[in-house]
């Protein structure tokens, strides 16, 4: 995976599993910000937790019940939401679909460290 990557070709880049039904695809990032998609079976869970990051997330397609802060909203492809950094939140994919994810900064978490 490389940083600053300018030129994204989605069909090179390899999935990881991020939980039953749940895969990501890191696309590009910097230390600043990083944008990763994240593939849902129906039924996938994207478990409620929290991070230090800021993240607005757009839905690309399918439909999800997102839970941020305890308050539950059900979007739909074209869809969006913020939320700030240590909030509380997950979902539940209600029809296949992918989740657009943007952090800042960027997820140090999600890289490999062999």
């Amino acid at each position: 995976m490389q940083r600053e990557q300018r030129f994204v070709d989605a069909g090179e880049l390899a999935w990881e599993t991020a939980g039953e039904g749940v895969k990501r695809q890191i696309m590009t990032f910097d230390n600043d910000l990083m944008m990763v998609k994240v593939a849902f079976e129906t039924g996938g869970i994207g478990t409620l937790h929290n991070h230090p990051h800021t993240q607005i997330s757009y839905v690309e397609r399918g439909r999800f019940e997102i839970d941020i802060d305890g308050t539950k909203r059900e979007l739909k492809a074209g869809d969006a939401y913020y939320i700030p950094p240590y909030v509380m939140h997950g979902a539940v994919c209600l029809e296949a679909g992918v989740l657009v994810d943007v952090f800042t900064p960027m997820r140090e978490d999600f890289l490999n460290h062999d």
